[in-house]
């Protein structure tokens, strides 16, 4: 792990970009409380001002992130002439965040899971966000007669996501074989708009 500090910013943002380094270097589970505070240059105590836990700061650190994947995936669709192009722009968005961003990719799709609060106790709202987001261009394509109706769009939804998450772990975790997301998303938005388009019958 790099150990120079973070500088710059309010403490509760350094903290949180410490624990994004701190988390990504050595895990949730072997990183410290000591280990984050050290990077973003403050005391331990000070921690505890701003977050309950590690569980409470990862997280925190978890819905800063996805404010700004909502940002970025809203402002892809939103000159979008139809729902297909919105579906492309937003699967390449997604992924372009994920090649740009590799602690927040790796704490998403790998630390967030090791915690017990956060897959127990914490009912997610911004992650239910995205998906009502994704699903509401879904619904637009439906509306269109360009989607097959018949394929609830919360669960197309979903089941989206759940394709965009594997590829990320697939890329924060490869080693040594890097391989074109930009060409990866290209390729799942033909998958996913080849299953859901309403087909034309022939004449």
């Amino acid at each position: 792990m790099n150990g120079h500090s973070v500088r710059g910013g309010d403490k509760r943002d350094r903290i949180l970009q410490a624990a994004e380094r701190v988390f990504a270097s050595k895990g949730f589970y072997g990183a410290k409380v000591s280990d984050i505070a050290h990077v973003a240059g403050v005391a331990d105590g000070t921690i505890y001002l701003y977050f309950r836990s590690k569980d409470d700061l990862l997280i925190s650190l978890f819905e800063a992130q996805m404010d700004r994947v909502l940002a970025e995936l809203r402002g892809a669709v939103a000159d979008g002439e139809d729902a297909t192009e919105k579906l492309r722009r937003f699967i390449a968005a997604y992924l372009t965040m994920v090649e740009a961003n590799r602690h927040a990719a790796e704490v998403i799709t790998i630390e967030l899971r090791q915690s017990a609060k956060f897959m127990k106790e914490y009912r997610n709202p911004k992650f239910a966000e995205f998906l009502k987001t994704l699903a509401a261009v879904i619904q637009e394509g439906q509306q269109q007669g360009r989607l097959r109706a018949e394929v609830p769009a919360p669960i197309a939804a979903r089941t989206l996501f759940g394709a965009l998450d594997e590829l990320a772990l697939m890329w924060v975790t490869s080693r040594g074989e890097r391989f074109d997301i930009r060409k990866v998303a290209d390729w799942l938005g033909d998958v996913v708009l080849k299953g859901l388009e309403l087909q034309r019958r022939q004449a």
